[in-house]
């Protein structure tokens, strides 16, 4: 596998207010093919991406570059997450492959964790490490599409964008992944859609 430059991961955004929503954002600009970038694209990558979103503890899962089918079960399960997570925001039936590669993997992730003899009652995933990460994030997407916040879940309204969030503002009308990022480039084509309205006219884009 090819090299990586470590700082990559640490630009990731964690922007989507859960886990297993950055988990999903880790593909920038889901709906535009000439920009779109798989910004975890390694095994270790993977590791260093699961400190940064606390779901491993530092240096648990170090030296994990060789783990191809482990990198390759994390791929699978963002891909099905990001597929429910697509239609949900659309009201759309769940698409069934996704859906039921959703449900394997929290199968496999409920008959490798722990049940502990405390309340309230909570699945406690299988050791850090990136075998387990996917086990990890499987456990907190059922909890996510359990819980209150499935009506918070929304999708970035930037062309191209993709990404998703909790919208916890109190009007629940928040729109962007980032004010500072779609935020601004909304705003940047309405400034210049003011300043050129005969461009707009002609089917022009703002930059």
């Amino acid at each position: 596998m090819s090299e990586e430059d470590p700082a990559a991961t640490a630009d990731v955004a964690m922007i989507g207010g859960h886990p297993v929503l950055d988990f999903v954002n880790t593909v920038a600009w889901r709906h535009d093919e000439a920009r779109r970038a798989d910004r975890v694209n390694s095994a270790d990558a993977w590791a260093r991406w699961g400190v940064a979103a606390g779901v491993l503890r530092s240096g648990a899962a170090s030296g994990q570059d060789a783990d191809e089918p482990a990198r390759l079960a994390l791929v699978e399960l963002r891909e099905a997450l990001w597929a429910v997570l697509d239609a949900l925001v659309d009201d759309r039936p769940l698409p069934l492959l996704a859906w039921d590669s959703v449900r394997r993997a929290l199968v496999e992730a409920r008959a490798k964790a722990a049940l502990p003899p405390t309340l309230p009652l909570r699945w406690q995933p299988a050791p850090p490490g990136l075998a387990a990460l996917r086990g990890t994030l499987a456990l907190q997407a059922e909890q996510l599409l359990a819980s209150d916040d499935l009506h918070r879940i929304h999708r970035c309204a930037g062309p191209g964008c993709g990404w998703f969030f909790l919208d916890r503002s109190r009007a629940g009308t928040r729109r962007w992944c980032s004010s500072g990022d779609c935020g601004n480039r909304d705003r940047a084509r309405r400034h210049y859609a003011r300043k050129h309205p005969s461009a707009g006219r002609q089917g022009s884009k703002a930059p």
